[in-house]
């Protein structure tokens, strides 16, 4: 905290140091870095040696110390941003000057770039942490060349750096102290990036000739163009396939909530139908109230027979007793059961006769 504190002091006090001391004043973060010049920096005042101690402690705003990282940068990415990160922030007031090398160097001693040397001079310069950017940078660093741009320190990764015939390129400014070591970001290089890009090499040529560039522009030869053509179609009839299936399975899936609602409504309404049935129909049901009660009006409604010996009460049903019948039928004797038996079956279907 302390540090960053100290930090904004020095920034402040910058800002207000004579625009003329190139290191001294800040520029916007509107504006790209400047190129450093042709004849190195031109500092008005004197440019005194710091130790390592003395730029840890913190240097006067018109005295930054000035720190010097170089590289390839070909497509530029985070692992080199946080490397000039560290870089910018190793000491309280730092000066960041970035070295970028050229096309013909690169390809000469390490091999060749994606983006060209225009390119990465540019993607330094509109980095934030980048205070001046130095193009054409030598491969090994002279005592010249530190004397030129007034460098302090050069920054960089601890990890021996073989080539061009040296076991470490930065060996010699090691050994002068003028060595601060960043950290690499693990997972991220230019290497992994075209790594990346040479393992799904069809997709991305695929993907381009489906964006309009040619077969001539990606390199494609004529058999290799067809077969990408093919594969395109073949992967969108796939994808509609693919479609077509989820449509199928939403609307499987929508019948199957509907049919399992239906089915919940049918037994409810079973349910119901089977009750309102049980209530009208069961053994305390009002059916059977209606037909108790519709069998008492017709029994009420109903002719009733009178007895025998006495008139009839209803007028309709008077029998008419002829004298012959009346003369010919024998009074009746409990003496001869089978002549009251003969007479009473006589009688009953008189009766009938006449209902008919």
């Amino acid at each position: 905290m302390a540090g960053r504190r100290r930090n904004r002091g020095s920034n402040a006090q910058q800002q207000q140091a004579p625009p003329n001391q190139r290191g001294g004043p800040r520029r916007s973060l509107r504006e790209p870095a400047a190129f450093a010049k042709s004849t190195g920096c031109e500092l008005e005042t004197l440019h005194e040696k710091l130790t390592i101690t003395q730029a840890r402690r913190g240097t006067p705003a018109h005295r930054p110390v000035r720190v010097y990282a170089d590289g390839i940068f070909d497509l530029f990415h985070s692992g080199h941003a946080r490397a000039l990160m560290q870089a910018k922030n190793v000491f309280p007031n730092t000066y960041l000057i970035v070295g970028v090398c050229s096309d013909e160097l690169t390809h000469k001693l390490k091999g060749f770039t994606v983006m060209t040397e225009a390119e990465r001079y540019e993607a330094l310069r509109h980095c934030r942490y980048v205070d001046e950017v130095v193009r054409d940078a030598p491969w090994t660093l002279s005592a010249e060349f530190l004397k030129k741009h007034k460098i302090d320190f050069v920054a960089h990764d601890d990890i021996p750096y073989t080539s061009a015939g040296s076991e470490d390129v930065y060996k010699h400014i090691k050994e002068a102290g003028m060595f601060v070591a960043t950290e690499r970001t693990e997972g991220i290089s230019t290497s992994d990036l075209i790594t990346r890009i040479v393992r799904d090499y069809d997709i991305y040529a695929r993907r381009n000739l489906q964006r309009g560039y040619t077969a001539r522009e990606l390199n494609v030869g004529f058999i290799n163009e067809k077969k990408y053509r093919l594969q395109e179609q073949v992967d969108k009839m796939k994808e509609t396939v693919r479609t077509v299936e989820e449509k199928s399975k939403h609307f499987v899936y929508r019948v199957e909530e509907k049919s399992h609602d239906l089915i919940h409504k049918w037994e409810e309404k079973s349910r119901e139908f089977i009750s309102n049935f049980l209530e009208l129909f069961g053994p305390d049901g009002a059916w059977n109230a209606i037909q108790e009660r519709s069998g008492r009006m017709l029994q009420a409604l109903s002719p009733y027979s009178s007895p025998r010996g006495s008139p009839s009460s209803s007028p309709t049903r008077r029998r008419s007793v002829s004298p012959d019948s009346s003369s010919a039928s024998p009074p009746y004797s409990p003496s001869s059961p089978k002549k009251a038996s003969r007479s009473s079956l006589k009688a009953a279907s008189t009766y009938t006769e006449e209902e008919q």
